[in-house]
C-alpha cells in the first residue's frame, strides 16, 4: 500500500473509533445497517468493523470524516441512538468513543 503522508497546509482526517460489547453479532450488524442512510447524511467517508479474535462480544468500529467538527457531531448522534431501546437492548456494556487523527498511513 502507498505512503499517505499529506502537506502541512492539508486537513487530516479524524476517526471516530467505537468500543462496544454485544451478546449477538447478527442482531447488532443489522441494526447497524439500518443507520448506513445516517452515516452518509452525517459525511462518513468510510468505516471499518472489527472484532478481538478473543472476544467476540466485543466490537470496534472505526468511522472516517474529514474534519473534526463533522465527528464531534456524529459522536453526538450516536449517543442519541445509544439511548433507545432497541440499541440498549443489543449491547451489554456502554459504548466509548476516542477520536483519532490520521498522522500517517503506509
Amino acid at each position: 500500500m502507498g505512503d499517505i503522508r499529506r502537506p502541512a497546509h492539508a486537513r487530516s482526517m479524524i476517526t471516530v473509533h467505537v468500543e462496544t460489547k454485544i451478546d449477538d453479532y447478527t442482531a447488532w450488524k443489522d441494526a447497524f445497517d439500518r443507520y448506513d442512510r445516517a452515516r452518509r447524511e452525517h459525511n462518513v467517508l468510510a468505516y471499518r468493523i472489527s472484532r478481538p479474535t478473543d472476544d467476540p462480544a466485543v466490537v470496534y468500529i472505526d468511522l472516517d470524516f474529514a474534519d473534526r467538527t463533522e465527528a464531534t457531531a456524529f459522536v453526538r448522534l450516536l449517543e442519541k441512538v445509544w439511548a433507545t431501546p432497541l440499541s440498549e437492548s443489543i449491547t451489554t456494556a456502554r459504548s466509548t468513543t476516542s477520536l483519532r487523527e490520521l498522522v500517517e498511513q503506509r
